[in-house]
């Protein structure tokens, strides 16, 4: 018999349990004072943990969010400012130095580090159309050295992907993909029901992964990309029903009638080409109820996975972290969807850390606080140190700490659209928000937004021109410039004196 000792690489070191939804703004979650939605699961998660009241993502897109809180770089360092590009081989995601340091590494859905959907879009007489609508990706998502281990990619629910692991899972389970539109409603669809949709999908690879490493030697991370809830709408009709019988006690959007008139040019452009006005009062209800319908069942499979932690003895000993990579406008200002609007509902998102017996629960912390600081974080929380290409800031000795958490780890927040999906016109524009205004510089147009957040939290009021205001959008614009020059590449390393 050996006497050999057997090594834990575990000894301590946390196992993370990382959601990421998709599209999710801030205010969905009853935890975020959302008394329309159900969401007891993540709730409860909150209050096991830290929710942070102020996090912002660094790009209202997928793309470039995604590789800024994977790399802990801005878009326009990382060379991801653009959904629709390729990640380069030379950046080095938080997941590989995990998986180097003796990490199991998993996912399931969504990553969207490069581009997805090979179709070339151009503007014409008729607006924009496609090249080729056949030139769909058919394979994987290409990859880099990402440190993914175990790789159940899924882009988005749609059979569009062969290579869809979510469409593979339909397959063996006998399930035809299908969605349809509703009648009531041009904007929503009738989804697959919740035992067979995405987001189940996304659920059930964590909890297997979470079931099978449980008296592993090894620590690990898993990250589950949820697609929803991303346009199209297609919640389980399950789900959306209650909404049907309260709609019209749902609020509507967030727009005051004009207030495009006096804010960038292309914001009312893209509100005309919506056909926002054609919309009727039960079209923007439909929409919100279908978006909270899928929140909802997000909950329900959040619940499910925090149940297999408890079930396998694994809650004391994995941080879960849930977010989203950016929010969605969902009709506010006259506007749907994403683009360079870098209103709080496009870039403000939900943030949650667990970790019960290392970090006191049950508190809420108002200070700001990047998106991309979750890069730096979790290696530091997992015992490594920060890549030397990072530019973002750990919270994790913020968090650690007992008691009230101060409103003193940012001073303000930065976001940056650099075409970021591709305009026409291309519209590049960057941002700094403090907790008491914000401005958006739109290069090159002359003009921008200035906000008053104490008088104005809904930023209806567009300060830009204001003259009484001058001296504070000075102010801002130099802490842009700050910022900005914060985003040069600490890559590569000096060396020598010279």
């Amino acid at each position: 018999m050996s006497d050999k000792k057997v090594i834990n690489y575990k000894e301590g070191r946390p196992n993370i349990l990382w959601i990421c939804t998709d599209s999710q703004r801030f205010d969905t979650l009853g935890c975020y004072g959302n008394d329309f939605v159900d969401t007891p699961n993540i709730d409860r998660l909150a209050e096991e943990g830290v929710l942070f009241e102020n996090c912002f993502a660094q790009n209202p897109l997928c793309t470039p969010s995604r590789g800024n809180f994977l790399t802990g770089r801005y878009p326009v360092t990382n060379k991801l400012r653009q959904n629709g590009q390729d990640i380069q081989s030379d950046e080095t995601l938080i997941t590989k130095m995990l998986d180097e340091d003796d990490y199991v590494c998993g996912l399931s859905g969504k990553l969207h580090l490069s581009a997805c959907d090979h179709r070339i879009k151009k503007f014409g007489a008729e607006g924009w159309y496609h090249i080729d609508d056949d030139a769909f990706y058919k394979g994987t998502e290409p990859r880099i050295d990402d440190g993914y281990s175990e790789f159940y990619w899924d882009h988005a629910a749609s059979d569009h992907f062969d290579s869809s692991a979510y469409m593979h899972w339909l397959s063996e389970k006998g399930v035809e993909f299908e969605k349809s539109v509703r009648d009531d409603c041009e904007y929503v669809q009738h989804g697959m029901d919740s035992e067979h949709h995405q987001a189940t999908f996304c659920a059930e690879k964590a909890i297997d992964f979470i079931k099978r490493y449980g008296e592993s030697i090894y620590p690990w991370l898993f990250s589950v990309n949820i697609f929803d809830p991303h346009f199209v709408l297609d919640p389980p009709d399950d789900y959306l029903e209650k909404y049907l019988d309260c709609l019209d006690e749902i609020p509507l959007p967030n727009y005051v009638e004009g207030e495009l008139e006096n804010k960038p040019p292309y914001q009312k452009k893209f509100h005309k080409r919506q056909n926002y006005d054609q919309r009727t009062e039960k079209d923007h209800r439909m929409i919100k109820a279908a978006y909270w319908a899928m929140v909802e069942h997000i909950d329900t499979q959040v619940g499910r996975m925090l149940d297999a932690l408890e079930e396998t003895g694994q809650k004391e000993d994995t941080i879960v972290i849930f977010t989203s990579d950016h929010g969605e406008m969902l009709g506010d200002h006259g506007l749907y969807i994403k683009g360079p609007f870098l209103y709080d509902p496009a870039i403000q998102v939900p943030l949650i850390v667990s970790y019960p017996g290392t970090i006191e629960g049950g508190r809420r912390s108002s200070t700001l606080v990047e998106l991309g600081d979750l890069a730096p974080t979790i290696l530091e929380a997992a015992g490594l140190e920060r890549h030397p290409g990072m530019q973002t800031k750990s919270f994790w000795s913020y968090i650690k700490q007992n008691g009230e958490l101060e409103d003193d780890f940012r001073d303000d927040v930065y976001c940056e659209y650099y075409n970021s999906n591709p305009n026409d016109p291309a519209q590049y524009c960057t941002m700094v928000r403090t907790h008491e205004y914000k401005l958006i510089n739109m290069h090159g147009q002359d003009t921008g937004e200035l906000y008053d957040l104490k008088e104005d939290p809904g930023e209806n009021n567009n300060l830009w021109f204001s003259s009484e205001y001058q001296k504070i959008k000075m102010k801002m614009l130099e802490r842009m410039t700050d910022r900005m020059a914060m985003t040069a590449d600490p890559l590569p390393e000096r060396i020598g004196i010279y």
